[in-house]
């Protein structure tokens, strides 16, 4: 069964997470994904950490099903590949700081004027202008400039803390496959094609506001109060190991009460509903109190009754109990394969079941070069061309 997007050509050029995954969901998807790279080095994650014959964590998670071809964009030879492959592509994805592409002579308005069609992706840390557009920037500095550090905390651990994988970056890579998916079916009704230009900080903050930023979402003095749905999050210690619950509505609270061996609760003024726990210090009484019941309970005990009572409960599973999660192993959302060099690699397949499609799963991580003399064939080029732009160094 053909895979939606299927037939669809990429090139891209970025490097890290917010372009390369955003790349290789399409590519999980179908799309036949060109991955430029530089001489020697090759894509960053190729040096990273929990590394086995060349093969980076990093670099696998990022890179499934892409073909990678090295070419120096430093010489006027290789650049003009660069622009001979993105003529012919659907699509572009580039994450360079602003206006570096254009000194390179492919940016959006070298490659529109030769490919009209063609939707290019142009993502920064900051967007093409503006006060900090040439600012380095990293996950955790978006992190920091759209709120989510300042309210990553409980009220047991008052101190902001920053969340510990690169969420903005994934964030926007989402962005970036749904924008090019959109673009896409755009151009398949009107035959324009378009550019892209996605902050990160804007993703970012797009991402985080609609229950991050709830409290200031209205705008004005008469508007009526009330608990963000962080605020209504509960990490609770049990006897022998911690669990997650949440019981935002009131007939959930008095599943709660009963289920801890507090039916009075339910009765009573200061706790039965959301108007007398808003008061005063009743809020804060009632989650000591609760608190204490936890952690008279074994963790397996705190379950067993929250679920029963269809309270939304979870224990706080460690990487390795992951893994073996039932309904994780029941959805076979882990899987592992064999590359011919990395070994045996372990990793989530495409979490969307096309009805259409076989569900992706991982195929193949590219070396580095590894599709060049295949990608340039493509393009025209005779084996003594490439023999001679090889001797050049205009590729690897």
């Amino acid at each position: 069964m053909a895979k939606p997007m299927q037939g669809v050509r990429i090139v891209d050029l970025s490097q890290l997470t917010s372009g390369p995954l955003a790349t290789m969901m399409l590519a999980e998807q179908g799309a036949d994904v060109v991955k430029i790279e530089p001489p020697v080095i090759g894509d960053l994650f190729r040096l990273s950490s929990f590394l086995r014959n060349g093969f980076s964590a990093l670099l696998l998670n990022h890179s499934h099903g892409k073909r990678s071809i090295v070419i120096d964009t430093s010489m006027a030879e290789g650049r003009e590949l660069v622009v001979e492959l993105m003529t012919g592509a659907d699509v572009v994805v580039q994450n360079f700081r602003p206006g570096v592409v254009d000194r390179l002579g492919f940016g959006y308005d070298e490659i529109k004027a030769a490919n009209p069609s063609v939707i290019y992706v142009s993502v920064s840390g900051f967007g093409p202008t503006g006060p900090y557009a040439n600012r380095p920037v990293v996950d955790p500095i978006i992190q920091a400039l759209t709120g989510i550090v300042a309210r990553q905390q409980s009220e047991a651990i008052p101190l902001p803390d920053l969340v510990r994988n690169i969420i903005v970056d994934k964030a926007t890579a989402l962005t970036v496959a749904q924008a090019i998916s959109a673009a896409l079916f755009h151009r398949e009704r009107t035959g324009e094609g378009n550019h892209l230009v996605v902050p990160m900080l804007d993703a970012g903050l797009y991402f985080y506001w609609p229950d991050g930023m709830m409290d200031y979402t209205l705008v004005g003095d008469d508007v009526v109060p009330g608990p963000r749905i962080a605020d209504t999050y509960s990490l609770t210690q049990c006897a022998d190991g911690q669990v997650i619950y949440y019981a935002p509505t009131n007939e959930m609270r008095l599943r709660l009460y009963r289920v801890l061996g507090h039916p009075e609760f339910c009765e009573d003024d200061r706790f039965k509903d959301i108007a007398g726990l808003m008061q005063g210090d009743n809020l804060a009484t009632l989650g000591a109190i609760l608190a204490q019941e936890f952690e008279k309970l074994p963790v397996a005990d705190v379950l067993e009754r929250l679920v029963a009572s269809e309270i939304p409960v979870a224990p706080i599973l460690e990487p390795g109990e992951v893994l073996v999660d039932e309904q994780i192993v029941h959805n076979e959302a882990v899987v592992t394969w064999e590359h011919p060099k990395a070994g045996t690699v372990r990793q989530p397949r495409h979490p969307v079941r096309f009805s259409s499609a076989d569900t992706p799963i991982p195929e193949f991580v590219p070396g580095l070069g590894e599709h060049t003399d295949e990608i340039l064939a493509e393009l025209g080029k005779t084996p003594e061309a490439i023999d001679s732009l090889r001797k050049l160094g205009a590729v690897v």
